[in-house]
């Protein structure tokens, strides 16, 4: 049979047709022989990855080497050439994490980014040569992940990626202090008043009296009472003041008529000039209804006895020079008194009874110990009345001269105050009239024997003048023992024992006084309490139709701030 022969173009056709149809017969059947024969085969994961690698980009504008190509496609891939070295890493193939990274996951790792784990398909280390046995063996270094994060801006300086501390930073939640417990929960507030602290008490109340006039005839009456007092201490730096007011108003409800007002004030004022000196100025001013047992004899007809008004005021240097103490003052004391209302109508003309006595004072004083000060008081002034010769036609204007021997004390707490005894005389300008002299007394001492408890005691001597015709007057000398005891915090108590002893200056007559006061008070809060008193006075006289007694009782209600 013959041979026939076929073109060569037509041979090469069929040969290529045969290959192809081989080739996609492998394909399908065995996606992984072709691989192996070159073909493209199963499209997977490790191609999109290295067409994406192999793209240009502006993150990435060089193509990848071959090699870097077959290592994205066959992580078992080894390249070929000089194995790396010692401390040599071989380059790292770059993956969609490395264009695309991830974003960190926690808030607080702004400032120092997180540890990236080693992602799958990182290229393996070349195998290490075996350290041998006299050499150290090498610290094994962590492998570098194959997509590391980018480096920050400025990232040679790690202080500079530290975040920075917010400047407004939330102020922690204030703590509400233990509150420490009041030593009194009902004292009073008091109300802020410039640089003054004022506390205020309101009393109203009635009181039943035996004798409403302090006559020696008892004639009983039930009054209405109210007083009003104030307080107020100053809270300066260096010097201070403190001012006590009162007002108290009486009136008669049911039985004998009466109207009794009283009002007065006492200031005081430190002034710290220097360290060793020291100013204090002295005002007060009182108004009241003349005492049943005056020295002056009023006659039968005058049915109230006239208002008292007395004005007081100092003004004095004290001086520290070492241990000894100087000091100088001076006084003014007045004395007013209005006119006394008659049975029938009209009035008593007073006036020859107005005086005004000026007085100054020296003090020596030397500190034998920080408790004990005693000192030596000498005192000149003048008496002057406003008539130069009254209706009896008597001068009765005089010169007031006294030496006092006395000491300071100050024990703390426990005992303060000060004590001094001495003589006092008076001469008057008429020599018809006996000058007046006796021992001078002056106490004011303040004990507290327990917290809660305070005795106090008070002494002092008082020249009286008088109008009565050929009389000169009297010197008259009190004492007072005070107790304030604190029995609870909403309970106290207040009471008090006094005496006085006149001594006529022209004759042997003397007048004796003895009083005796008690009150209670409850607190019902801070504001309000119900208070009670009780007032005990006896008058013994030698004179004729001046002794009396007097029981008084008073039930009301007291109001602070």
């Amino acid at each position: 049979m013959p041979r026939i022969r076929i073109p060569s173009s037509r041979l090469l056709r069929r040969r290529a047709l045969l290959l192809a149809a081989g080739a996609a017969v492998l394909i399908v059947v065995h996606p992984a022989a072709a691989q192996n024969a070159g073909l493209r085969g199963e499209v997977t994961e490790a191609d999109v990855r290295r067409e994406l690698v192999s793209r240009p980009s502006p993150l990435y504008p060089v193509t990848p080497t071959q090699e870097e190509q077959q290592q994205a496609a066959n992580p078992a891939y080894v390249p070929e050439g000089p194995r790396a070295t010692e401390g040599e890493e071989t380059p790292e193939a770059d993956t969609l994490t490395t264009l695309f990274p991830d974003p960190p996951t926690d808030a607080n790792s702004l400032g120092e980014p997180e540890k990236p784990e080693t992602p799958t398909g990182v290229r393996r280390r070349e195998k290490e040569p075996e350290a041998k046995a006299d050499e150290p063996a090498a610290e094994e270094e962590e492998p570098t992940p194959a997509n590391p994060r980018a480096e920050k801006v400025d990232s040679e300086d790690e202080e500079r990626n530290i975040r920075a501390e917010a400047e407004n930073v939330r102020t922690a939640a204030i703590e509400t202090p233990k509150l420490e417990a009041e030593e009194n929960p009902y004292a009073p507030l008091g109300l802020r008043l410039g640089t003054f602290n004022v506390v205020t008490t309101l009393e109203q109340g009635v009181t039943w009296t035996s004798n409403a006039t302090y006559s020696p005839v008892p004639k009983p009456a039930v009054l209405s009472e109210t007083t009003l007092r104030l307080n107020a201490v100053s809270d300066w730096s260096r010097h201070s003041a403190n001012i006590n007011a009162y007002g108290t108003y009486r009136k008669s409800i049911d039985g004998e008529p009466v109207t009794d007002p009283s009002a007065g004030v006492d200031a005081t004022l430190n002034l710290d000039i220097s360290e060793e000196l020291r100013g204090i100025g002295k005002f007060g001013y009182s108004l009241r209804r003349e005492d049943a047992d005056s020295p002056v004899e009023l006659p039968a007809t005058v049915t109230s006895r006239p208002i008292r008004q007395e004005l007081t005021g100092s003004l004095g240097l004290e001086k520290d020079v070492g241990k000894f103490r100087f000091a100088a003052s001076g006084n003014l004391l007045r004395l007013d008194y209005s006119d006394a209302e008659l049975e029938g109508g009209g009035t008593l003309s007073q006036e020859e009874r107005n005086s005004t006595l000026l007085t100054g004072i020296l003090r020596t004083g030397y500190e034998i110990s920080p408790a004990f000060t005693p000192f030596v008081e000498l005192e000149y002034g003048r008496r002057v009345y406003d008539q130069k010769i009254d209706s009896g036609g008597y001068q009765r204007s005089s010169d007031r001269m006294a030496a006092r021997l006395g000491t300071e004390i100050d024990l703390g707490e426990k005992l303060t105050g000060e004590l001094a005894l001495g003589y006092v005389t008076e001469e008057f300008d008429d020599a018809a009239l006996s000058g007046i002299s006796g021992m001078s007394t002056s106490a004011e001492l303040s004990w507290s024997p327990e917290r809660g408890t305070t005795v106090g005691f008070n002494a002092s001597t008082e020249v009286e003048g008088t109008t009565t015709a050929g009389e000169s007057g009297s010197i008259l000398y009190s004492g007072t023992v005070s107790l304030k005891r604190e029995i609870r915090a909403n309970l106290s108590l207040d009471a008090s024992l006094g005496a006085s002893w006149r001594d006529y200056a022209s004759t042997a007559d003397h007048d004796l006084t003895l009083r005796g006061e008690t009150s209670l008070t409850w607190w019902l809060n801070r504001y309000a309490g119900l208070t009670g008193r009780y007032r005990y006075e006896q008058l013994t006289s030698t004179l004729p139709d001046r002794d009396t007694e007097v029981h008084n009782v008073f039930l009301g209600v007291k109001l602070q701030r």
